[in-house]
């Protein structure tokens, strides 16, 4: 992944508004009154539409049809009624405009960019754009599904494609490391790379807003890890979980944690210019400051949480 500003620490948490879960605006459901004939006929119509290639994708791949009436609904489950996700701060996502969500990475398996995109889309209505390793890419279906939902590589030309065309664009900077830590280390950010994201927010002038995940650290607790098997399959880890591969395939089903998603307040790197991403120790001090941010998130969100079940 990419490696992957300025400004005050986020406000006291108890400020931030708790936004309550519900369907998407517009959204159907069980109660709006709509026929099954008539989700039927919506039904046939959008296969109609797929298999004749009517419907449109962008530059990257994304398919933004698919991506509303398929794959969100499928992890939309997962995020209101077994996550249970609150959200705090989305005030400080802008309604419209570029910038760079930037979030810590956990639990496994990368659950935590699928929620993070439906909390923004559902609740922001926006697309988030993820930017992913090279190995989601190097899997046939995943990587073809990752395009068709809006994700695209980690690659600084990429993502600043997609803030020059005021897209919302999110980074994990931890990447594997953060991913698979063992659950020893949770909620302790691993090392943010060089600064990559940094300098790709500096060139397109975009804000970076901290994000802090809670929750993520405990669908997957990794005990251990089967590095022989991870280096015969190409994989960065091969975990061991209290449930996988002891209980198999039932071992893949996250545990029901509590998710509590944080949006910081947007840094605008004010005072600084595109020819600062080229300075070393200023993308290096900007990076260890979100760091910071994100951390001190982490700490003040994991209080307001409470237990994780």
């Amino acid at each position: 992944m990419i490696a992957h500003g300025p400004g005050d620490a986020p406000d006291d948490p108890d400020v931030a508004p708790v936004i309550p879960l519900k369907p998407q605006d517009g959204e159907d459901s069980g109660a709006s009154g709509a026929s099954g004939e008539d989700r039927l006929s919506a039904v046939l119509s959008f296969l109609r539409r797929r298999l004749n290639g009517e419907y449109e994708v962008d530059e990257f791949g994304f398919d933004r049809e698919l991506t509303d009436k398929v794959l969100l609904p499928l992890v939309r489950a997962l995020y209101q009624y077994w996550f249970r996700t609150e959200l705090r701060g989305l005030e400080n996502v802008p309604e419209s405009g570029c910038a760079l969500l930037v979030g810590n990475h956990s639990g496994t398996l990368p659950i935590d960019g699928l929620m993070l995109q439906v909390a923004v889309h559902d609740h922001a209505h926006r697309d988030l754009r993820l930017l992913g390793a090279d190995l989601v890419y190097q899997v046939p279906v995943l990587g073809h599904l990752s395009r068709k939902a809006g994700h695209t590589l980690a690659h600084p030309a990429d993502a600043h494609r997609l803030l020059a065309k005021g897209e919302l664009v999110g980074v994990f900077p931890e990447g594997f490391k953060g991913v698979g830590k063992p659950f020893r280390e949770r909620y302790r950010l691993q090392r943010f790379g060089r600064g990559g994201f940094v300098e790709t927010a500096l060139r397109a002038r975009a804000p970076i807003i901290p994000v802090a995940i809670v929750g993520a650290e405990e669908i997957y607790p990794k005990i251990g890890d089967v590095r022989a098997l991870a280096r015969l399959l190409g994989l960065p880890y091969f975990p061991i979980t209290p449930t996988f591969p002891l209980l198999g395939a039932l071992g893949l089903v996250p545990l029901p944690s509590k998710w509590l998603i944080r949006f910081g307040e947007p840094m605008f790197l004010e005072g600084y210019g595109p020819e600062d991403a080229d300075d070393p120790m200023t993308v290096f001090d900007l990076t260890d400051h979100v760091r910071e941010t994100i951390q001190q998130m982490l700490y003040d969100t994991l209080l307001e949480r409470g237990p994780a079940f």
